[in-house]
């Protein structure tokens, strides 16, 4: 059996317009009898008519085409709810031409992780990476100081940025 490139196109509101993204699918390859919409329903809802159809009609060895994530969903968990959907049925999902195949290294690139709650302090991170660089001028270092006291909820004292 061929693998197919099956597309979905979505847009929120029933003034915009899917021409761009039809366009977008078929310069990736997507056939125009293979393309699904959901026209005046948000990402948010993930009963899509539409998207319920195009995931239907993946098959294994099938490639899923949006031209970006944000058509796909709204939150990164919802789109890692699909992606892991596809995987299981050995479909892979095609990003705006990059191609989501958690089976390879690379392919697996095309949709980020899930974000980890910090297990240190980003600030660390970040300057244990530039130790190498000049000391912040002061007012740089007072910025640098008040980004991250709001990232840590205002507690604790930084006297040194190194």
């Amino acid at each position: 059996m061929t693998a197919l490139l099956v597309g979905y196109a979505r847009c929120s509101t029933d003034q915009r317009d899917l021409t761009s993204q039809r366009e977008g699918l078929a310069a990736l390859g997507v056939a125009s009898n293979r393309v699904y919409v959901d026209h005046g329903l948000t990402g948010i809802n993930r009963e899509r008519p539409g998207l319920r159809e195009a995931l239907a009609a993946c098959r294994e060895g099938d490639t899923l085409v949006v031209t970006k994530l944000d058509r796909l969903a709204r939150s990164l968990p919802d789109a890692r709810a699909i992606a892991d959907e596809l995987t299981v049925r050995q479909v892979r999902l095609n990003l705006g031409g990059s191609v989501y195949d958690p089976t390879d290294p690379v392919g697996r690139l095309a949709l980020p992780p899930l974000p980890a709650p910090p297990l240190v302090d980003p600030l660390e991170v970040l300057l244990s990476r530039h130790a190498d660089l000049p000391t912040p001028p002061g007012e740089q270092a007072a910025h640098i100081e008040s980004l991250w006291r709001k990232q840590s909820g205002g507690g604790g004292e930084r006297k040194d940025l190194r």
